[in-house]
Protein backbone atom coordinates (compact mmCIF):
# COMPACT_ATOMS: atom_id res chain seq x y z
CA UNK A 1 0.00 0.00 0.00
CA UNK A 2 1.06 3.74 -0.06
CA UNK A 3 -0.20 6.99 0.31
CA UNK A 4 0.11 9.91 -1.84
CA UNK A 5 1.24 13.10 -0.08
CA UNK A 6 2.53 17.22 -0.44
CA UNK A 7 5.57 17.99 -1.58
CA UNK A 8 8.47 20.38 -3.46
CA UNK A 9 10.35 19.26 -5.78
CA UNK A 10 11.81 19.54 -9.48
CA UNK A 11 11.19 18.18 -12.52
CA UNK A 12 14.47 18.64 -14.33
CA UNK A 13 18.00 20.14 -13.60
CA UNK A 14 16.78 23.70 -14.88
CA UNK A 15 13.72 23.83 -13.53
CA UNK A 16 12.70 25.57 -10.32
CA UNK A 17 11.05 23.63 -7.11
CA UNK A 18 7.26 23.44 -6.92
CA UNK A 19 4.31 22.19 -5.82
CA UNK A 20 4.13 18.49 -6.30
CA UNK A 21 2.40 14.84 -5.07
CA UNK A 22 4.34 11.97 -4.66
CA UNK A 23 3.56 8.47 -2.78
CA UNK A 24 4.71 6.97 0.24
CA UNK A 25 4.97 3.55 1.48
CA UNK A 26 2.49 2.34 4.49
CA UNK A 27 3.96 2.00 7.62
CA UNK A 28 5.67 -1.59 7.73
CA UNK A 29 5.99 -3.74 11.07
CA UNK A 30 9.83 -1.98 10.94
CA UNK A 31 8.70 1.14 9.99
CA UNK A 32 8.25 4.79 11.63
CA UNK A 33 6.04 7.45 10.15
CA UNK A 34 6.80 11.08 10.77
CA UNK A 35 5.13 13.99 10.20
CA UNK A 36 7.48 16.38 9.21
CA UNK A 37 7.59 19.50 11.04
CA UNK A 38 11.26 20.94 9.96
CA UNK A 39 13.56 20.24 7.29
CA UNK A 40 17.03 22.00 6.83
CA UNK A 41 18.12 23.20 3.67
CA UNK A 42 22.03 21.58 2.65
CA UNK A 43 24.20 22.85 -0.38
CA UNK A 44 23.83 19.07 -1.21
CA UNK A 45 19.99 19.59 -1.96
CA UNK A 46 21.32 22.09 -4.61
CA UNK A 47 23.77 20.26 -6.45
CA UNK A 48 21.59 17.20 -7.05
CA UNK A 49 18.42 19.47 -7.90
CA UNK A 50 20.57 21.18 -10.67
CA UNK A 51 22.70 17.54 -11.67
CA UNK A 52 26.35 18.75 -10.63
CA UNK A 53 26.89 15.62 -9.94
CA UNK A 54 25.53 14.03 -12.82
CA UNK A 55 23.61 11.13 -11.38
CA UNK A 56 20.22 13.23 -10.75
CA UNK A 57 16.93 11.39 -10.86
CA UNK A 58 13.74 13.04 -11.39
CA UNK A 59 12.03 14.50 -10.00
CA UNK A 60 13.91 15.38 -7.38
CA UNK A 61 12.38 15.91 -3.79
CA UNK A 62 15.64 16.62 -1.76
CA UNK A 63 15.30 17.17 2.23
CA UNK A 64 18.07 15.01 4.62
CA UNK A 65 17.68 16.99 7.76
CA UNK A 66 14.18 16.08 8.65
CA UNK A 67 12.58 17.13 12.04
CA UNK A 68 8.90 15.63 13.22
CA UNK A 69 6.95 14.15 15.42
CA UNK A 70 6.38 10.23 15.58
CA UNK A 71 2.67 10.08 13.95
CA UNK A 72 2.57 5.88 13.72
CA UNK A 73 5.38 2.81 14.21
CA UNK A 74 5.07 -0.63 13.07
CA UNK A 75 4.37 -3.76 15.17
CA UNK A 76 8.02 -4.31 15.83
CA UNK A 77 8.73 -1.01 17.00
CA UNK A 78 9.59 -0.24 20.81
CA UNK A 79 12.03 2.29 20.47
CA UNK A 80 9.87 5.18 19.76
CA UNK A 81 5.99 5.77 19.71
CA UNK A 82 3.74 8.24 18.62
CA UNK A 83 4.18 11.89 20.03
CA UNK A 84 8.24 11.15 19.96
CA UNK A 85 10.81 14.07 18.71
CA UNK A 86 12.47 12.92 15.84
CA UNK A 87 15.14 13.08 13.10
CA UNK A 88 16.20 11.74 9.79
CA UNK A 89 19.38 12.43 7.88
CA UNK A 90 21.35 11.42 5.28
CA UNK A 91 20.19 7.98 4.60
CA UNK A 92 17.57 5.82 5.17
CA UNK A 93 18.51 2.17 5.14
CA UNK A 94 21.89 0.19 4.37
CA UNK A 95 22.91 -3.40 4.27
CA UNK A 96 23.41 -3.74 7.68
CA UNK A 97 25.85 -6.87 7.11
CA UNK A 98 28.94 -5.43 5.21
CA UNK A 99 32.09 -5.07 8.03
CA UNK A 100 30.92 -1.22 7.79
CA UNK A 101 27.73 -1.59 8.59
CA UNK A 102 28.47 -3.89 11.94
CA UNK A 103 30.75 -1.27 12.72
CA UNK A 104 28.01 1.44 13.12
CA UNK A 105 29.79 3.02 9.63
CA UNK A 106 26.82 2.73 7.59
CA UNK A 107 27.65 5.83 5.03
CA UNK A 108 30.47 3.58 4.04
CA UNK A 109 28.24 0.36 3.03
CA UNK A 110 30.36 -1.09 1.12
CA UNK A 111 26.96 -2.92 -0.93
CA UNK A 112 24.26 0.02 -1.04
CA UNK A 113 23.50 3.08 1.22
CA UNK A 114 20.48 4.35 0.58
CA UNK A 115 20.11 7.99 0.40
CA UNK A 116 17.28 10.05 1.74
CA UNK A 117 16.57 10.86 -1.87
CA UNK A 118 17.92 10.19 -4.67
CA UNK A 119 18.22 6.67 -3.70
CA UNK A 120 16.90 3.42 -4.83
CA UNK A 121 13.38 3.09 -3.25
CA UNK A 122 13.85 -0.69 -1.91
CA UNK A 123 10.37 -0.63 -1.40
CA UNK A 124 7.71 1.43 -4.11
CA UNK A 125 10.74 0.52 -6.65
CA UNK A 126 12.56 3.94 -8.28
CA UNK A 127 13.88 6.47 -6.07
CA UNK A 128 13.45 8.15 -2.84
CA UNK A 129 11.93 11.18 -1.87
CA UNK A 130 12.96 13.33 0.81
CA UNK A 131 12.08 15.92 3.31
CA UNK A 132 10.47 19.05 1.10
CA UNK A 133 7.64 17.02 2.20
CA UNK A 134 4.43 16.40 4.63
CA UNK A 135 5.30 13.46 6.12
CA UNK A 136 8.07 10.26 5.51
CA UNK A 137 8.71 6.43 6.50
CA UNK A 138 11.66 5.20 7.70
CA UNK A 139 13.01 2.01 8.93
CA UNK A 140 13.34 1.96 12.84
CA UNK A 141 17.02 1.58 12.64
CA UNK A 142 17.57 4.88 10.54
CA UNK A 143 15.44 6.74 12.91
CA UNK A 144 16.99 9.37 15.36
CA UNK A 145 15.88 10.80 18.99
CA UNK A 146 16.37 14.17 19.32
CA UNK A 147 16.17 15.82 22.79
CA UNK A 148 13.31 17.50 23.80
CA UNK A 149 14.92 21.06 25.56
CA UNK A 150 16.55 21.99 21.97
CA UNK A 151 15.09 24.12 19.25
CA UNK A 152 13.64 21.57 17.00
CA UNK A 153 14.12 24.24 14.33
CA UNK A 154 18.11 24.53 15.07
CA UNK A 155 18.40 21.03 14.95
CA UNK A 156 17.18 19.98 11.94
CA UNK A 157 21.08 20.81 10.10
CA UNK A 158 22.24 18.85 12.57
CA UNK A 159 21.23 15.83 10.91
CA UNK A 160 23.96 16.68 8.06
CA UNK A 161 25.96 19.72 8.64
CA UNK A 162 26.07 18.99 12.50
CA UNK A 163 27.43 15.01 12.12
CA UNK A 164 29.34 15.78 9.19
CA UNK A 165 31.74 18.32 11.17
CA UNK A 166 31.41 16.22 14.72
CA UNK A 167 32.26 13.05 13.29
CA UNK A 168 35.73 13.80 12.39
CA UNK A 169 36.12 15.53 15.48
CA UNK A 170 35.59 12.55 17.22
CA UNK A 171 37.44 9.92 15.05
CA UNK A 172 40.80 12.27 15.18
CA UNK A 173 40.21 12.71 19.32
CA UNK A 174 39.89 16.34 19.24
CA UNK A 175 40.13 16.76 23.20
CA UNK A 176 40.94 19.79 26.05
CA UNK A 177 43.91 21.82 25.14
CA UNK A 178 44.30 21.18 21.39
CA UNK A 179 44.65 24.01 18.75
CA UNK A 180 42.07 23.20 16.42
CA UNK A 181 41.63 25.32 13.19
CA UNK A 182 37.98 25.54 11.23
CA UNK A 183 38.39 26.40 7.54
CA UNK A 184 35.33 28.13 6.09
CA UNK A 185 32.59 30.08 8.23
CA UNK A 186 29.59 28.95 6.72
CA UNK A 187 26.95 26.02 7.76
CA UNK A 188 29.36 23.52 7.57
CA UNK A 189 32.38 25.64 9.88
CA UNK A 190 30.00 27.23 12.28
CA UNK A 191 28.71 23.95 13.53
CA UNK A 192 32.66 23.37 13.49
CA UNK A 193 33.47 25.92 15.55
CA UNK A 194 30.64 25.21 18.20
CA UNK A 195 31.88 21.54 18.82
CA UNK A 196 34.95 22.29 18.80
CA UNK A 197 34.65 24.82 22.09
CA UNK A 198 32.41 22.60 23.38
CA UNK A 199 35.01 19.58 23.13
CA UNK A 200 37.59 22.36 25.24
CA UNK A 201 39.73 22.76 21.95
CA UNK A 202 41.55 25.98 21.40
CA UNK A 203 39.51 27.11 18.31
CA UNK A 204 41.10 29.04 15.41
CA UNK A 205 38.36 30.13 12.51
CA UNK A 206 40.32 30.56 9.43
CA UNK A 207 39.01 32.72 6.73
CA UNK A 208 39.62 35.03 3.82
CA UNK A 209 37.26 37.69 4.85
CA UNK A 210 38.18 39.86 8.38
CA UNK A 211 34.50 40.89 8.11
CA UNK A 212 33.69 37.48 9.91
CA UNK A 213 35.71 37.88 12.48
CA UNK A 214 33.22 38.79 15.55
CA UNK A 215 30.81 36.48 14.21
CA UNK A 216 33.20 33.80 14.46
CA UNK A 217 34.04 34.63 17.83
CA UNK A 218 30.33 35.10 19.07
CA UNK A 219 30.05 31.39 17.80
CA UNK A 220 33.39 30.33 19.91
CA UNK A 221 36.00 30.70 18.57
CA UNK A 222 39.36 31.86 20.88
CA UNK A 223 40.93 33.71 17.20
CA UNK A 224 40.64 34.24 13.94
CA UNK A 225 43.34 33.91 11.23
CA UNK A 226 42.66 35.71 8.00
CA UNK A 227 44.51 33.46 5.54
CA UNK A 228 44.94 35.81 2.86
CA UNK A 229 47.76 37.44 5.61
CA UNK A 230 51.18 36.20 5.08
CA UNK A 231 52.60 37.28 8.03
CA UNK A 232 49.79 35.56 10.33
CA UNK A 233 50.18 32.52 8.54
CA UNK A 234 53.58 32.24 9.12
CA UNK A 235 52.73 33.56 13.10
CA UNK A 236 50.90 30.02 12.65
CA UNK A 237 52.84 27.26 10.84
CA UNK A 238 53.23 23.93 12.51
CA UNK A 239 51.23 24.56 15.21
CA UNK A 240 47.92 22.53 14.77
CA UNK A 241 46.64 20.08 16.22
CA UNK A 242 43.83 19.02 13.87
CA UNK A 243 42.14 21.45 11.15
CA UNK A 244 38.57 20.77 9.59
CA UNK A 245 38.37 22.05 6.05
CA UNK A 246 34.75 23.29 4.71
CA UNK A 247 35.63 24.65 1.78
CA UNK A 248 33.49 23.76 -0.48
CA UNK A 249 35.19 23.82 -3.98
CA UNK A 250 38.69 23.29 -5.00
CA UNK A 251 41.34 25.37 -3.88
CA UNK A 252 44.98 25.58 -2.87
CA UNK A 253 46.26 23.14 -0.16
CA UNK A 254 49.46 24.34 0.42
CA UNK A 255 48.74 27.07 2.94
CA UNK A 256 46.99 25.63 4.86
CA UNK A 257 49.25 21.60 4.90
CA UNK A 258 51.93 24.31 6.57
CA UNK A 259 49.65 25.05 9.39
CA UNK A 260 49.89 21.68 10.49
CA UNK A 261 52.01 19.74 13.39
CA UNK A 262 53.55 16.90 13.15
CA UNK A 263 51.55 13.55 12.62
CA UNK A 264 48.55 16.16 12.54
CA UNK A 265 45.67 15.88 10.60
CA UNK A 266 43.58 17.86 7.53
CA UNK A 267 39.98 16.31 7.18
CA UNK A 268 38.35 17.80 3.96
CA UNK A 269 33.99 17.57 4.09
CA UNK A 270 33.46 19.91 1.84
CA UNK A 271 34.96 19.65 -1.48
CA UNK A 272 33.31 16.93 -2.82
CA UNK A 273 35.30 17.81 -6.34
CA UNK A 274 39.07 17.92 -7.54
CA UNK A 275 41.50 20.12 -5.29
CA UNK A 276 44.58 21.82 -6.88
CA UNK A 277 47.75 20.29 -6.90
CA UNK A 278 49.86 20.13 -3.49
CA UNK A 279 53.14 20.08 -3.27
CA UNK A 280 54.20 16.41 -1.76
CA UNK A 281 57.03 17.76 0.56
CA UNK A 282 54.29 19.73 2.63
CA UNK A 283 53.04 16.17 4.23
CA UNK A 284 55.81 14.25 3.59
CA UNK A 285 58.30 16.91 5.52
CA UNK A 286 55.89 16.93 8.75
CA UNK A 287 54.49 13.05 8.43
CA UNK A 288 51.07 15.13 7.94
CA UNK A 289 47.83 13.46 6.98
CA UNK A 290 45.29 14.98 4.80
CA UNK A 291 41.57 13.07 5.20
CA UNK A 292 38.04 12.68 4.69
CA UNK A 293 35.25 12.29 6.20
CA UNK A 294 31.23 11.80 5.05
CA UNK A 295 28.58 12.24 7.95
CA UNK A 296 28.50 9.70 10.42
CA UNK A 297 26.69 6.64 11.32
CA UNK A 298 23.62 5.94 13.45
CA UNK A 299 25.09 5.47 16.75
CA UNK A 300 27.69 8.18 16.06
CA UNK A 301 24.79 10.80 14.78
CA UNK A 302 22.35 9.83 18.12
CA UNK A 303 26.00 10.72 20.14
CA UNK A 304 26.07 13.93 18.76
CA UNK A 305 22.37 15.04 18.76
CA UNK A 306 22.69 13.51 22.91
CA UNK A 307 25.79 15.98 23.14
CA UNK A 308 23.82 18.70 21.67
CA UNK A 309 21.12 17.94 24.19
CA UNK A 310 23.53 18.61 27.22
CA UNK A 311 25.14 21.40 26.11
CA UNK A 312 22.17 23.00 24.10
CA UNK A 313 23.75 23.29 20.74
CA UNK A 314 22.16 24.18 17.26
CA UNK A 315 22.91 25.67 14.16
CA UNK A 316 22.06 29.29 14.08
CA UNK A 317 19.24 29.01 11.05
CA UNK A 318 16.79 31.34 8.88
CA UNK A 319 13.22 29.72 9.08
CA UNK A 320 11.49 30.16 5.68
CA UNK A 321 8.12 29.02 4.03
CA UNK A 322 8.15 26.14 1.42
CA UNK A 323 7.47 28.55 -1.35
CA UNK A 324 10.53 30.64 -0.97
CA UNK A 325 13.11 27.75 -1.89
CA UNK A 326 14.41 28.83 -4.61
CA UNK A 327 15.19 32.49 -3.41
CA UNK A 328 17.03 30.32 -0.38
CA UNK A 329 19.04 28.20 -3.17
CA UNK A 330 20.27 31.54 -5.21
CA UNK A 331 21.13 32.80 -1.38
CA UNK A 332 23.53 29.65 -0.51
CA UNK A 333 24.86 30.18 -3.59
CA UNK A 334 25.64 33.59 -3.04
CA UNK A 335 26.95 32.69 0.87
CA UNK A 336 23.98 34.78 1.80
CA UNK A 337 22.77 33.38 4.72
CA UNK A 338 23.84 33.10 8.52
CA UNK A 339 24.16 29.94 8.49
CA UNK A 340 21.66 27.39 7.70
CA UNK A 341 18.30 27.73 6.14
CA UNK A 342 15.54 25.72 7.37
CA UNK A 343 11.59 25.29 5.86
CA UNK A 344 8.66 25.58 8.23
CA UNK A 345 6.81 22.70 7.15
CA UNK A 346 3.43 24.17 8.28
CA UNK A 347 3.51 26.23 5.17
CA UNK A 348 3.13 23.02 2.69
CA UNK A 349 0.39 21.26 4.53
CA UNK A 350 -1.79 24.69 4.77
Amino acid sequence: MKTTIKAYGAEDAKADLKPMNIDRRACGDDDVKIDITYCGVCHSDIHTVRNDWKNSKYPVVPGHEIIGRVVEVGKNVSKFKEGDLVGVGCMVDSCQECASCKEDLEQYCEVEMVATYNGRDKHLGGHTFGGYATSVVVDKKFVLSIPENIDEKGAAPLLCAGITTWSPLRTWNVKKGDKVGVIGLGGLGHMGVKFANALGAHVVMITTSPDKANDAKALGAHEVLISKNTDDMKKHRNSFDFILNTIPVGHEMDPYIGLLKRDATMVLVGAVEPLKPFHGGGIILGRKRIAGSLIGGIKETQEMLDFCGKHNIVSDIELIDMKDINTAYERIIAADVKYRFVIDMASLKN
